[in-house]
């Protein structure tokens, strides 16, 4: 808060500096700092003070066979990556890949759907995540077959795979590869 006083010899009022600020008025640095602070214990943390709409997980909507453990590792793969994931077994994947516009040479064990794209196989997180903030015109990307050391099929092994990105035309193109 600012004092005032009147000067003596001129009569104008002066503004007297804060025993707080040391300012007339003005709040520092480590007031300011110290307000953000307690701002963000009481709220939860900075995310949500520079950002107040809440940001929640992408939703993954895997179709898998319910007799495949390596389709269950990528599904984890995702959740620890972030994504939240509702997975349906099914028996018939045949007529999910054709909604999905999964090219044949493409295939694999699972297939998932994301962001308004369609994933195919053992697809790392982080290509899903690059894609979905990209919002490129691709339809979706794909690992074909089953590679071991790709997320999901938890080998030791490097064998080298490529993550294709495919379009609703069925054009594929290298998006991403490993271990090569």
């Amino acid at each position: 808060m600012t004092k005032k006083r009147k000067n003596a010899n001129s009569k104008k009022t002066v503004a007297l500096p804060n025993k707080d600020t040391g300012k007339s008025g003005f709040i520092t640095r480590r007031r300011a700092l110290f307000a953000l602070g307690a701002a963000v214990v009481a709220g939860g943390s900075w995310a949500a003070f520079l950002n107040p709409t809440p940001t929640m997980a992408e939703e993954v909507v895997v179709y898998k066979d319910p007799s495949c453990e390596c389709c269950g590792r990528w599904v984890n793969h995702m959740r620890r990556n972030g994504f939240s994931v509702v997975v349906y077994n099914v028996d018939d994947m045949d007529p999910i890949k054709r909604k999905a516009g999964i090219p044949d040479a493409l295939e694999s064990c699972h297939t998932a759907f994301v962001g308004g794209y369609s994933v195919e196989g053992h697809v790392p997180a982080s290509d899903i995540k690059k894609m979905i903030s990209e919002r490129t015109t691709i339809k979706g990307l794909a690992v074909p077959g089953m590679p071991s050391s790709a997320p999901g099929m938890d080998s030791p092994d490097r064998e080298p795979y490529t993550v294709m990105a495919f379009s609703s035309d069925g054009a594929t193109r290298k998006y991403a590869s490993y271990f090569q």
